[in-house]
């Protein structure tokens, strides 16, 4: 098991490295602009990767950027097969990744507590 987990965890890992290159030198969808990608799940049988991406837009453009990049899908695995020394090249499926913006509001929301809090009196006896 661990030299399998190893396995997917590397082509996990080349994936997301020639996609990141293929998204940003070879795609040419408008919808598809500034984007990262944040990390690459292989299924157990590498038919499948779930695509993790964020974008700093707003959430109108998100869905313009899924969509576009659902359309590349086909392309970009197409171009993946060229790049990739394995025998099956998954399907691709984009999700967009919530956990910078939630990280973002968490933190927001701190800042805005601590403010509420005011200064800490500090007792120096």
């Amino acid at each position: 098991m661990p030299k399998d987990y190893s396995r997917a965890l590397r082509i996990a890992d080349q994936i997301q490295r020639e996609l990141a290159d293929l998204i940003r030198n070879e795609l040419n969808d408008p919808r598809v602009g500034m984007i990262t990608l944040t990390g690459v799940e292989v299924s157990h049988d590498y038919s499948h990767a779930k695509v993790f991406y964020t974008t700093l837009h707003s959430e109108s453009d998100n869905f313009l950027t899924g969509k576009g990049l659902e359309h590349a899908a086909g392309f970009l695995r197409s171009h993946l097969s060229h790049r990739l020394k394995i025998r099956v090249i998954p399907q691709l499926h984009f999700i967009y990744d919530e956990s910078i913006e939630r990280g973002i509001r968490l933190s927001q929301l701190i800042d805005e507590a601590v403010a509420l809090e005011g200064p800490k009196e500090t007792d120096d006896n």
